[in-house]
């Protein structure tokens, strides 16, 4: 009898042995998703899982609003995801965690993923931090039905701010819709129109520049728009500091004929709307200046504050296209 319980216990040592083992090769990743990117990663991971056997990866889908505002205050807290999938990258860059050590062929990431490297990693640095899932860029999108039924002709290529707004606001008004337009709250969609009416973001030294005229030429428009109702105050008036609020949900109900947010919306739009009505991507609309898109994207990124650096830059290994 006694010794069945020495190898029962033996037994159930080793098994809670195995399964700290295993726990402590758990990989968290943060992650949020514009279309289906989860339904592929989640294939991903379990074709790594296959190969390595005493990694553990697991998938925390999150809206990409959660990930905005909380990833900060649990990194500021020394804590967080593993790995995570944010577009506030070098604002946090130093949360990131220096994957160099840890990677076999560095030089194919300096080749494959370093023209977005800087993106990713402090200034100055020339860490390793993670690579781009996405590269995108800032536009328009125009409910076609809506100005066809209001009788508005779209504006065309080269058509300002101002010559969008008034046509979009003849649409609302003669549809009986709560508003002409809306642009996401978002710092990242005010920035192109305000370098479109000639912002400069970075000064002589490389520092944030001060806020100037073109900033506040275009800023000073968003206002009136606002305050004259052109503007969803739902979007912009409902939220307070910095919280972000996409406009995608107006513009998918057919609530706004015009939309400023970018090509990542084209699946979310695409699959929502179906043959509800007709939209076309208009491009950005022009300021004094240009008529520039803004870049972005979103990165995945190694977190420093990690207990297992080494699994997560062997997990590293399943995302990027093959060599």
């Amino acid at each position: 009898m006694k010794r069945a319980q020495l190898c029962a216990g033996v037994a159930a040592a080793a098994m809670l042995a195995a399964s700290a083992a295993l726990a402590a090769d758990e990989v968290r990743i943060m992650w949020y998703s514009d279309g289906n990117e989860n339904q592929v990663m989640a294939e991903l991971l379990k074709q790594f899982e296959q190969q390595n056997p005493d990694i553990k990866v697991v998938l925390d889908n999150v809206s990409y609003q959660v990930g905005t505002e909380q990833l900060p205050i649990a990194l500021e807290a020394g804590k967080g995801p593993d790995i995570a999938r944010t577009t506030n990258l070098k604002a946090l860059s130093q949360h990131w965690l220096d994957l160099t050590p840890y990677l076999a062929d560095k030089a194919y990431w300096e080749q494959n993923y370093g023209a977005q490297a800087d993106w990713l990693r402090p200034d100055g640095s020339n860490a390793i931090t993670g690579f781009m899932t996405q590269i995108t860029l800032t536009g328009a999108f125009a409910n076609k039905t809506l100005f066809e039924q209001g009788g508005v002709a779209l504006p065309g290529a080269g058509a300002t701010w101002d010559q969008w707004v008034e046509a979009a606001s003849l649409v609302a008004q003669s549809q009986q819709l709560p508003a002409a337009f809306s642009l996401d709250r978002s710092g990242h969609r005010l920035t192109g129109p305000n370098i479109n009416y000639g912002a400069n973001y970075i000064a002589s030294d490389g520092s944030p520049a001060p806020v100037d005229a073109g900033v506040k030429t275009f800023i000073g428009k968003l206002v009136g728009w606002t305050e004259g109702g052109q503007n969803l105050k739902d979007v912009w008036v409902s939220a307070a500091g910095a919280s972000y609020r996409t406009a995608s949900e107006d513009f998918i109900n057919a609530q706004i004929p015009l939309y400023f947010s970018g090509s990542w919306q084209v699946s979310n739009l695409s699959g929502k709307i179906g043959d509800n009505f007709d939209w076309v991507a208009v491009g950005n609309p022009c300021g004094s200046k240009s008529c520039s898109g803004m870049p972005g994207g979103a990165g995945l990124v190694a977190v420093k504050y990690t207990r297992h650096p080494e699994a997560v830059a062997r997990s590293w290994t399943i995302w990027p296209p093959s060599r």
